[in-house]
């Protein structure tokens, strides 16, 4: 399966249907990713790839920020985390290999959930690298897709079982970048200086089965953008095996674990 094939499945056009998918996980991850920046107030912060607004809204709550910028290159998305924003957050429309900012006009830049699927990822962080101030941090955290997303391992497990060439589809091949030591050698290459690397883990409580598939139906992210082309049969297939392989507990609720990788580092002075 080729770079391209893989990729036919990434939709980013809804923004109510990403919250309900996968934005609800991501909004306790952004909570203790900025805790653990602790950067101070008044700063000019630029959310790179800010989805429908999690972690740009994360810093406007938390971070006593002068000014939030946020970019995304889904128009949907940017329109959603635009209905939502407080005072003093901008949302645009911008790829994030093209920052609209200056050489050195922020004080801090981060993305959120979001340097897996751009293409390519170094180039994305030169442009973050630039559009730091000398001093300022870069910081950016990922899904661990490779043993830390209980979700979607159990997902793609059961969409494998169901249809042996999902495997090719399944995130923990897909992206190498989920690891934190391809993760410290992107920032190093970008001569980031004291790069850490962290790991941030949130449970995921369900309701119940219900509650965990649902969201799988609305299409957008990787996962749900396969099993919105497949035939009825198959869908209802790779259900029963999902629901088989799910653990719950006597009332019925899902609780999994979600983690991701957190990078930071300093542009030199």
């Amino acid at each position: 399966m080729t770079h391209r094939e893989e990729h036919r499945f990434d939709v980013w056009t809804a923004g109510a249907d990403y919250e309900r998918y996968m934005g609800r996980w991501s909004r306790p991850v952004a909570e203790r990713f900025t805790g653990w920046l602790g950067l101070p107030g008044r700063l000019l912060w630029l959310d790179v790839g800010c989805g429908t607004g999690g972690l740009s809204a994360t810093v406007a709550a938390r971070c006593r920020p002068r000014t939030v910028l946020a970019v995304d290159r889904s128009p949907g998305y940017a329109a959603w985390a635009r209905s939502a924003a407080t005072a003093g957050t901008h949302v645009a429309v911008a790829d994030a290999t093209a920052l609209p900012v200056r050489d050195g006009a922020c004080d801090a830049v981060v993305s959120g959930l979001t340097l897996n699927f751009l293409e390519p990822p170094a180039a994305a962080v030169a442009e973050m690298v630039r559009a730091v101030r000398p001093g300022g941090p870069v910081a950016a955290y990922v899904w661990d897709y490779a043993g830390g997303m209980d979700l979607l391992r159990l997902f793609w497990g059961a969409a494998t079982l169901a249809d042996p060439s999902a495997a090719a589809l399944d995130e923990r091949r897909r992206f190498p970048l989920c690891r934190p030591e391809a993760l410290s050698a992107l920032w190093t290459g970008a001569g980031l200086g004291d790069v850490s690397v962290v790991p941030i883990e949130v449970p995921m409580v369900f309701a119940d089965f219900a509650d965990l598939w649902e969201p799988f139906l609305r299409g957008q992210g990787p996962a749900p953008g396969y099993l919105a082309a497949l035939p009825a049969t198959e869908r209802e297939r790779v259900r029963d095996t999902l629901r088989a392989a799910v653990p719950c507990g006597p009332d019925g609720s899902v609780t999994l674990t979600a983690r991701a990788w957190a990078v930071r580092g300093w542009r030199a002075g």
